[in-house]
């Protein structure tokens, strides 16, 4: 066996581990509760719990963790020792069936958008058994849900596993529509590549602005950035090379299927993409590499930044969410396969998420909203605020020909040929890629890229199930009804597709002739969060949501509150952050500068010299001066407004409409000066110095 397949899952107790450790029926019992989601008997779980426990002790752990995901969007963890009394000052090693599967972590603390007053402190979390217990820092996480003492959910999981067994339900009527009798169960799976910057620690710490708000909020543009598209697949420097090979053996060792690496197009920005898996389990094993790649650069000297925008001038970092369904046969029920004009479960399935996209726009869009992501689309570096889809010319012929009853022919296969006569020749594919689409059809799933590099991606995972699943209900009461199977279906396929294709696009998504398109279509544009989150309890989402049984109405306008209250929070720091840096160390530079100018300016005088390159930058630079005065001056009357407004909806408006602005001043002027001034009495390292600090 070599090094890495050692090393895959050697500190997860994953379906290998527990074949190993388990009494036989205990297993069988364990693995019917994972695949088909039958109860947890407790005898099962007291069994698992020990063995669990003695494993992990092997493996040199002394705690163990529920580890959970509360609407903070990172995820939440308390230790306990494995250790209990046994009297005569003696302790022994014990693990509980029930401590496996309860805990009680102080529900009062986290977000939970008006559900739980402060005094009601009561939590529960509940083992997820369909996602491995993993070793971290000598502790065994067992990855869990969360709930309050009432039963309202509190985290990102529950509704996500909810969503997951909505459209495994619906999904399985169709299927047996379609004589696919043999499938019992079908899987939404995720693969989510994950961008992020690498920058050296010791710069980084010396920006206050990355260390309270994970951007900078100052910055001039650096005489080198993109410009040459020399670092997007450029070989990777040494310094980040070894930080990538630490990183994959960390993700390795608790079984995160790590694959693809490379640069980015940002400097110093780069890319991890995973092996696709089961929702859920992608879900946590994103959150996990996120904390593991902060704990590997740390390890090199380097701070990794996953904030949507931590620089100005460069792309920010998105996180691509490829979802598609899959059945416990091994059918993909995204593939077209040669003849896509002939699938018809496949156009059936097609069909519904380009329905399910069109009628809920509005939730993927509030799916990926927040203040950072809000700094990402629309800027021509990630797709914009409106949602399309993107199907290519040959499914986008095919559902044509559908629409308007005409034959379809499909396009004969083209070789590619480079006019090299060593190198093979290759078949081409259908269509194009479009990356600038939010929502591109990609050969056998959807790519959803809207999202941003710091979110979780359960949110949008829960929305995708769930507008699908609503759909696939939908479909699947209507054929079950239809008298003439085959009729109905080309009926239902014509008719969706005329009522939905307004949601195709396959042209430049960055363009403002689609965004003039977009409106004549009757699509949403909802540019920032402050737009979008009021929509998360529209009457139809309620329904939708209530219908499916993923929230009610009350958890809708938690979360919702939630959102609002984190946009706001963010904003708040960026601010406070601002008008620290400005009136601590930017100003005083600056008049130290202008001081030190005055100073020559008047020895030369003195001497009978004149210096007019001195007088024509101090001039300049004291315009400049009096200009941030007068916009620091703004902010902080605007930061006072903003501060007073108690409910959390104006107060993101006011931000939207004010604040944001007045931001931007602030930043202009200082941005100016930093160009002005001596690199020597500049407070801050520069772009240059934080985009190039690991080029070693």
């Amino acid at each position: 066996m070599n090094r890495i397949s050692e090393l895959f899952g050697s500190m997860s107790f994953n379906d290998e581990v527990m074949r190993e450790k388990l009494p036989k029926e205990i297993y069988k019992s364990l693995h019917k509760t994972i695949e088909e989601g039958t109860d947890l008997d407790i005898t099962v779980a007291n069994v698992v719990a020990n063995a669990m426990k003695d494993w992990a002790i092997e493996k040199g752990a002394t705690h163990y963790t529920h580890w959970f995901q509360p609407m903070t969007g990172i995820t939440a963890e308390k230790h306990d020792s494995f250790l209990t009394p046994s009297g005569n000052g003696k302790v022994i090693m014990e693990f509980s069936g029930k401590e496996l599967i309860k805990g009680e972590p102080d529900a009062s603390s986290f977000p939970s958008g008006g559900l739980r007053s402060t005094f009601e402190a009561r939590g529960y979390t509940t083992w997820d058994p369909t996602s491995y217990a993993f070793i971290k820092d000598d502790s065994l996480c067992i990855p869990t849900v969360f709930c309050s003492y009432g039963g309202q959910v509190l985290d990102k999981k529950t509704p996500l596993l909810r969503s997951m067994e909505r459209v495994n339900e619906q999904t399985l009527r169709i299927l047996k529509l379609f004589g696919m009798n043999d499938v019992t169960h079908v899987s939404s799976t995720v693969g989510a590549e994950q961008e992020y910057f690498l920058i050296d620690r010791d710069v980084y710490n010396k920006r206050k602005d990355l260390m309270l708000t994970g951007r900078t909020m100052f910055g001039t543009k650096p005489p080198k950035c993109q410009e040459l598209d020399d670092h997007y697949f450029g070989a990777i420097k040494p310094r980040v090379m070894a930080f990538m090979k630490e990183l994959n053996e960390e993700l390795w060792k608790v079984g995160i299927y790590a694959k693809t690496e490379h640069n980015e197009a940002a400097p110093a920005q780069h890319e991890l993409a995973p092996v696709f898996t089961t929702t859920n389990i992608a879900t946590d094993q994103n959150q996990l590499t996120m904390e593991i790649m902060k704990r590997v650069a740390i390890r090199h000297n380097m701070i990794c930044l996953l904030h949507e925008k931590p620089f100005g001038c460069v792309n920010g970092s998105g996180k691509h969410n490829n979802w598609s369904l899959s059945t416990n046969t091994g059918v993909n029920l995204f593939n077209p396969g040669k003849n896509p004009a002939d699938n018809k479960l496949f156009l059936l399935f097609l069909c519904a998420v380009i329905k399910a996209v069109d009628e809920h726009q509005d939730l993927l869009r509030i799916s990926v909203a927040s203040a950072g992501n809000d700094h990402r689309l629309g800027a021509d570096e990630a797709p914009p605020a409106i949602v399309s889809i993107y199907l290519g010319e040959q499914l986008t012929d095919v559902l044509a020909s559908i629409e308007h009853d005409t034959d379809y022919t499909e396009a004969k296969a083209q070789r590619m040929s480079t006019g090299v006569h060593v190198l093979a020749d290759f078949r081409k594919d259908t269509s194009d890629r479009n990356r600038t689409s939010p929502f591109a059809f990609t050969g056998n799933k959807f790519e959803f890229r809207m999202l941003g590099s710091t979110l979780s991606i359960a949110e949008p995972n829960i929305v995708l199930n769930t507008i699908a699943a609503d759909v696939f209900s939908e479909f699947a009461d209507r054929l079950e009804k239809a008298q003439d199977f085959e009729h109905e279906l080309k009926a239902l396929l014509k008719e969706t597709i005329r009522d939905h294709k307004r949601i195709i696009f396959n042209g430049n998504n960055y363009s403002q002739d689609w965004v003039e398109l977009a409106e004549k279509r009757g699509l949403l544009n909802l540019k920032t969060t402050a737009d979008a989150a009021p929509h998360y309890t529209d009457e139809k989402n309620v329904a939708l949501f209530e219908r499916q049984r993923i929230f009610t109405s009350s958890e809708l306008e938690s979360r919702r509150d939630i959102m609002l209250e984190h946009y706001n929070n963010v904003y708040h720091i960026e601010i406070e952050t601002m008008l620290e840096m400005v009136h601590r160390d930017i100003l005083p530079a600056v008049f130290t500068y202008s001081a030190d100018l005055a100073q020559m300016i008047e020895a030369k005088q003195a001497i009978g010299m004149e210096d007019a390159a001195g007088k024509g930058v101090l001039t300049k630079v004291n315009k400049l001066t009096d200009e941030l005065y007068r916009n620091t001056a703004v902010l902080e009357d605007v930061n006072a407004v903003f501060n007073s407004i108690a409910n959390p909806m104006e107060r993101a408006n006011y931000c939207r409409d004010h604040a944001i602005s007045a931001m931007d001043a602030t930043r202009k002027a200082v941005d100016r000066l930093e160009d002005l001034v001596d690199a020597k009495i500049w407070p801050y390292p520069s772009y240059s110095d934080l985009l190039f600090s690991v080029d070693s």
